[in-house]
């Protein structure tokens, strides 16, 4: 799958092949239909947070997305479209899929398009 990663603080954000993720209990696969950029994701490209989260490189940029449940849970279908903010310790929004807790998802109002919603999850933290 194509993700936006990064191997290096302060390097090039690069589009790259990568392993799709495989959901482990309490894990949505998710595919990915929106994500939005905030400025802890910059914050987390530069450096600035490392001290309270060290992230291991290479790394798939984005913390909110919309999207599809592929597998995994036990609340969600496949199908359901839901949006989330990812674990801080697990971010990976800028890619085809991405793991999602269950717990931290929501279904998605179906009067909010994928791209409305993205950026909720981050306004409403």
């Amino acid at each position: 799958m194509k993700a936006a990663v990064i191997h290096a603080y302060r390097g090039p954000v690069r589009i790259e092949d990568v392993p799709r993720p495989v959901p482990g209990d309490g894990d949505l696969l998710v595919q990915v239909r929106a994500a939005s950029v905030n400025p802890v994701d910059l914050k987390i490209r530069a450096g600035k947070l490392k001290v309270l989260t060290p992230y291991r490189m290479p790394l798939t940029l984005g913390n909110d997305l919309s999207g599809t449940v592929v597998s995994g849970g036990t609340r969600f279908k496949p199908g359901d479209e839901i949006y989330a903010r990812l674990d801080k310790d697990r971010i990976g929004a800028f890619a085809e899929y991405a793991l999602v807790r269950e717990s931290a998802a929501a279904l998605k109002p179906a009067r909010l398009s994928h791209r409305s919603a993205r950026s909720a999850p981050a306004a409403a933290y």
